[in-house]
């Protein structure tokens, strides 16, 4: 078997790195335009430049999403776009409109077109269509089961890659196609500008539908709140060997909106599961969950993977979002010599702090926070002020993009 590349997302530029050092093959990004992220950092095309430049430098590959579906009157400003891509060498674009496609083609034909799960695509002859319009992998729609999965596998040749989500947010809608956003408050879900209305919290009681009176859908509350839409998120940390046995090329990440920390925990930890299992001595590591669990999501399940998975994918959050570990600090250097860590603040932290250091290829290993002093060298009780400089001592080596957090 072909060891799935492990795909993480990348809202800005420190997430990319974040990803890269903690192990993603790729990662997937937007512009400043045509994305399905309108509210991440994302990215200027002189950005774009630098982070292709600076990937490929590691041995990364960058995929660009231009996953909405343009209106008429933007195919001019979709044609000036892809001209500035032009000198940039992006390994792939992430499409999901069939009209975007074929002006990629077009205008860029020397780029990979993957398509997007905003395509929906369920079944083999769906990606045997998309593959002779001309794209080299299609992301399958969330909805499908592992079973169906392996099915889609089984009838496509090996040159279609499949691309499937292993972690982080699912949608109450199908395959994000959403209108809610768009009723509710003029966002279009669609066009990159979701809202999120189905994690708002709703005050009501039951949901009757007017012809089935028997058939009540209670909307508990819990500390006076009620989630009546939001979904769980996916986490397939324990399912590691049954989905690289499915056949898929690709494991991707959710999660562009999400923090640095974020990034390097969650590609961290899959990274760590898939090398196991591709050494030959594969056993599950409960600490693996342990990591995941130190991060912003909401309840976890595995989506649709597996059967009847699904009839609670979907099931209220009794506390909707759960909040990831405080980030304290990130290494920028180490001197082995004297034993401190030049760091960069990202959240308060005092001398004597319980803490953690999340290094790539591990889980947290503890320490407690050692002596701390500001960038003359003198000595500090507490590291205050946002993104100051200070030095720490450490009670083992540690290495650049190390991160400390709280426990």
């Amino acid at each position: 078997m072909n060891k799935p590349e492990l795909l993480s997302p990348a809202g800005n530029f420190e997430k990319m790195r974040a990803a890269i050092r903690y192990g993603a093959d790729a990662v997937y990004l937007a512009g400043e335009v045509f994305g399905m992220r309108a509210a991440a950092d994302n990215f200027s095309l002189a950005e774009l430049s630098e982070a292709t430049a600076y990937a490929h430098e590691r041995g990364v590959c960058v995929y660009l999403t231009v996953n909405t579906m343009p209106r008429e009157n933007e195919y001019t400003l979709l044609e000036n776009y892809f001209r500035n891509l032009k000198n940039i060498p992006i390994d792939a674009l992430i499409v999901a409109d069939i009209g975007v496609l074929f002006l990629a083609k077009k205008m860029l034909p020397d780029v990979e077109l993957h398509i997007s799960t905003q395509a929906s695509s369920v079944s083999s002859a769906d990606c045997l269509a998309w593959a002779s319009l001309g794209a080299k992998r299609v992301v399958l729609a969330r909805e499908l089961t592992l079973d169906e999965i392996r099915a889609i596998r089984a009838n496509l040749p090996e040159e279609i890659e499949l691309e499937c989500f292993i972690h982080g947010s699912m949608c109450v809608s199908y395959s994000g196609r959403c209108l809610l956003s768009n009723h509710l408050v003029g966002r279009d879900a669609n066009r990159g500008m979701c809202a999120q209305p189905c994690r708002w919290n709703y005050k009501a009681y039951e949901i009757v539908e007017e012809k089935r009176p028997d058939c009540k859908m209670p909307i508990e509350e819990y500390d006076g709140e009620a989630f009546i839409m939001s979904s769980r998120d996916t986490c397939t940390i324990e399912h590691i060997p049954q989905l690289v046995e499915a056949g898929i090329n690709s494991f991707k990440i959710e999660g562009r909106m999400k923090s640095a920390y974020y990034t390097a925990v969650v590609t961290n930890t899959y990274r760590m599961a898939i090398d196991s299992y591709f050494s030959g001595n594969y056993e599950y590591n409960p600490l693996w969950l342990r990591e995941l669990e130190s991060v912003s999501h909401r309840d976890y399940n595995t989506g649709y993977y597996f059967a009847n998975s699904h009839e609670d994918a979907n099931i209220s959050s009794t506390t909707g979002y759960i909040r990831e570990k405080a980030y304290l600090a990130v290494v920028e250097a180490y001197d082995s010599v004297t034993g401190l860590a030049l760091m960069t603040q990202r959240n308060k932290m005092c001398l004597g702090d319980p803490a953690e250091l999340l290094t790539p290829g591990a889980v947290g290993k503890p320490l407690t926070v050692g002596e701390l002093f500001d960038e003359n060298m003198q000595s500090i009780t507490a590291t205050p002020h946002p993104y100051m400089k200070f030095y720490m001592k450490t009670p083992f080596p540690v290495k650049e993009g190390d991160i400390l957090r709280a426990v």
